[in-house]
């Protein structure tokens, strides 16, 4: 397959991210009966950008999402995709192919890793893409500690205004509380394991 094919795929994948996305905005803005001007000003963005967000015209930042679900009354759990139920019925356990995916604009494929039971522990792994990132604004999300484990690849990662350049096998522990925000500027996909405590589902 050539390079060519390649980058085609992957804006495609990219493009049916962003209409995912949107549709779920859409859908739960409609739910709470909500008007797009009445979301736009609660979470600080334009009516016009959040239209096109819900389009799949665009993509927001990881923190202007996470303030769309806020204006929503909801948190960015409200964005896993639940188009598909588990297999097996034990609670405690979850298959590779039964973990759940949440929407990120970030274009990086977010898997839920962690049964939805646990309390005290929650666990994510994110495949972030070549030239991917967090957006130009840092986020923050509810939680006592969060560490951040690089399982391939290198991650540029900024917390309390510290520097961090992660490479395979580098961890580093937070308060998710405080903004910070990431990046990929390599050629190569980064594979990140993130360990948040207690569990919220609210990456």
């Amino acid at each position: 397959m050539s390079a060519h094919t390649h980058m085609e795929d992957a804006r495609d994948s990219e493009a049916d991210e962003q209409r995912a996305l949107g549709i779920r905005l859409r859908t739960l803005r409609k739910t709470k009966r909500m008007s797009l001007r009445e979301v736009a000003a609660l979470a600080e963005v334009s009516e016009s950008f959040l239209s096109q967000i819900e389009r799949g015209l665009t993509s927001p930042s990881i923190a202007s999402l996470r303030r769309i679900c806020a204006a929503l009354g909801e948190s960015m759990g409200a964005l896993f995709d639940d188009s598909r139920e588990p297999d097996q019925a034990d609670p405690h356990l979850v298959r590779y192919q039964d973990r759940r995916r949440i929407f990120r604009p970030d274009g990086s494929a977010n898997y839920l890793i962690t049964p939805l039971i646990a309390k005290d522990l929650e666990i994510h792994q994110n495949v972030i893409a070549p030239g991917r990132n967090s957006g130009a604004e840092p986020y923050s999300h509810q939680g006592k500690e969060e560490c951040v484990i690089v399982l391939e690849g290198r991650l540029h990662f900024e917390w309390n205004g510290n520097t961090y350049e992660l490479g395979t096998g580098d961890a580093v522990l937070i308060d998710p509380k405080i903004g910070h925000s990431f990046s990929n500027d390599t050629k190569e996909n980064a594979v990140v394991m993130w360990v948040i405590s207690p569990a919220r589902h609210d990456i």
